[in-house]
């Protein structure tokens, strides 16, 4: 993601001291490498969506809610729901984002995300046809950010799917070529747990969970999604810098690791 910079002193003063620290392998905040903030995750925040949940990942703050409608299903998929995720970028969240359209970020963080869902086939949607090749279940997922201090693509993916455990799938009848609601709910069929761990790359140091300050000195990052059964599923790779082969293999050894912690975090899950 994109940041105003800081000041050219600032900077210098601020990068100094993080490599010293990293040297030491601490961090400004004072973390371990590969420590999380603090991850808060509340469920049924909103009571007008069919699901939601709100993450706090440090002083990240990110709403997801998920909105289920019925419509037709896409045509090369004529057996299979629908599943949209989008992202909005609140100008409330910090300074550099602004009202409009979206923009390469919120759409970068948008696809992040929905590769994460799909590629884990966490959402079974083959079960969310209604009528084959003519009426299925749309499920959207909208991620807002509310505050952004770094590592959103994490904070966005434990909402997402916490919001989709929280879900609740509204019962249709079919009458001839047509579905009615009836009035009662279902659970929405979730059958994967995704989890994304973003590492940042400072000098030679690896940082899990980076802050935005931190994100500032990165010259990489790397997102890796597991699934419930330590199988990785994406990868995203952000920033101009690299990763050495050696480096990789490290990051994916502590993704699967640190993916199992949040993983119990997640409320409704009972994998």
């Amino acid at each position: 993601m994109s940041i105003t910079p800081q000041t050219e002193p600032l900077t210098k003063i601020k990068s100094k001291q993080m490599i010293e620290f990293l040297k030491l392998g601490k961090r400004l905040d004072g973390r371990s490498l590969t420590e999380y903030r603090d991850v808060k995750i509340e469920a049924g925040v909103i009571g007008k969506a069919e699901g939601s949940a709100q993450v706090s990942l440090g002083n990240t703050r990110v709403l997801v809610g998920i909105k289920v409608e019925t419509g037709p299903p896409y045509s090369d998929t004529p057996n299979m729901g629908v599943l949209t995720v989008n992202a909005e970028l609140l100008p409330l969240a910090h300074e550099i984002f602004e009202p409009g359209p979206p923009d390469e970020n919120s759409i970068e963080l948008a696809r992040v995300v929905d590769r994460s869902l799909r590629e884990s086939k966490a959402l079974d949607l083959e079960s969310l046809i209604i009528i084959p090749g003519k009426l299925a279940y749309v499920v959207f997922v909208d991620i807002y950010i509310l505050n952004h201090d770094g590592n959103l693509f994490d904070a966005s993916e434990y909402a997402a799917i916490s919001g989709l455990m929280n879900a609740k799938l509204p019962v249709v009848e079919v009458e001839g070529e047509e579905g009615k609601p009836t009035g009662d709910f279902k659970e929405l069929p979730v059958r994967d747990c995704p989890v994304s761990i973003t590492i940042a790359k400072i000098d030679e140091a690896l940082l899990v969970d980076p802050t935005l300050e931190e994100e500032t000195m990165a010259t990489a990052k790397i997102t890796i999604t597991t699934t419930k059964d330590g199988k990785i599923c994406a990868i995203q790779k952000s920033g101009g810098g690299t990763f050495t082969f050696e480096e990789i293999m490290e990051a994916q050894k502590i993704a699967r690791s640190k993916a199992a912690e949040v993983r119990s975090l997640i409320p409704g899950w009972r994998g």
